[in-house]
């Protein structure tokens, strides 16, 4: 069983940045590949970015391509978000999750656990 607990939301202007951190537990990080989701008030979850084991491949979202960056620290068992030019539509319940098949292409990411989530408000 994996454990994820994510941190660092919080409400922020448009154009400020937040970061993410989600901390894993269960299981050795390094074995995973790691990824963000957002639900957005209204819709449906949708996937963010993805990062391959090693942390060396990363993958994102077209929306959040060039603002977002996805990073690991797995000897600290922590997967982070850094969120730069926020806009309004970045507004989401954002959950970290973990991908047990490290063979997994990034873009084809799919979730074996979640975390419960952390609310990211942007103001405009």
């Amino acid at each position: 069983q994996v454990q994820l607990v994510e941190s660092g939301g919080g409400l922020v202007q448009a154009g400020g940045s937040l970061r993410l951190s989600c901390a894993a537990s269960g299981r050795t990080l390094g074995t995973m590949i790691m990824g963000w989701f957002r639900q957005g008030p209204g819709k449906e979850r949708e996937f963010v970015t993805a990062t391959s084991v090693n942390g060396r491949n990363t993958y994102y979202a077209d929306s959040v391509k060039g603002r977002f960056t996805i990073s690991r620290d797995n000897a600290k068992n922590t997967v982070y978000l850094q969120m730069n030019n926020l806009k309004p539509e970045d507004t989401a319940v954002y959950y970290c999750a973990a991908d047990l098949n490290p063979f997994h292409q990034l873009g084809s990411f799919r979730s074996d656990f979640w975390g419960q989530g952390t609310q990211v408000t942007v103001s405009s």
